[in-house]
């Protein structure tokens, strides 16, 4: 049965802290817009209170989150256990995007391990926590993370990363900026 919590006690980041993988929601105003949902790993998550949380995002093949923060702050943050026991919480919150060049860098970045490809921290304030059985969640053994997103980003380099996120990061595929449409100085 599910339950509601005032914050992220010390039992749910117990659970947090466990967790391999865990699931990002976001989506636009526009009732036609694409609700987008990712899975994130890289140990790349961390509790910063017991009301904010956040996450090092390394560059992908878009920057959906990014966007519909940009536009309306919603975020659903979703772990699930694979193993016994069962339980599915979800973290629903005002997330924010920061960038490297943001003033709260300089702070949050040395919490998180440093990865190839990084393009900005993904801050939530969480407004609700709320766990639920998890009964239908199958079992499944966690074999290791997956190398090739932070292999590709060392291959290409830094610049080389930059030139994708210029080609495929600045834009939702919903025609939304994302904050790093500004980072990147489009006119230039």
């Amino acid at each position: 049965m599910a339950k509601v919590f005032d914050f992220i006690n010390e039992e749910l980041q117990k659970f947090i802290i466990t967790q391999k993988i865990f699931f990002v929601g976001t989506a636009p105003l526009s009732s036609t817009g694409h609700v987008n949902l990712s899975p994130k790993g890289l140990d790349s998550f961390r509790i910063l209170s017991p009301h904010r949380v956040g996450y090092l995002d390394v560059t992908g093949s878009g920057n959906e989150t990014s966007a519909h923060l940009q536009e309306n702050g919603r975020i659903t943050l979703m772990f699930c256990a694979f193993q016994e026991p069962a339980c599915i919480l979800r973290l629903y919150g005002q997330g924010q995007t920061i960038l490297p060049d943001s003033p709260d860098w300089n702070f949050l970045y040395p919490l998180f391990p440093p990865l190839p490809g990084t393009r900005q921290i993904i801050i939530a304030d969480i407004e609700r926590v709320q766990t639920s059985c998890g009964f239908g969640v199958p079992l499944y053994e966690y074999l290791g993370q997956r190398d090739t997103l932070v292999n590709w980003a060392s291959k290409k380099g830094e610049e080389g990363v930059k030139e994708y996120q210029q080609k495929k990061n600045l834009m939702s595929i919903d025609g939304l900026s994302t904050p790093l449409s500004k980072s990147h100085n489009l006119g230039d």
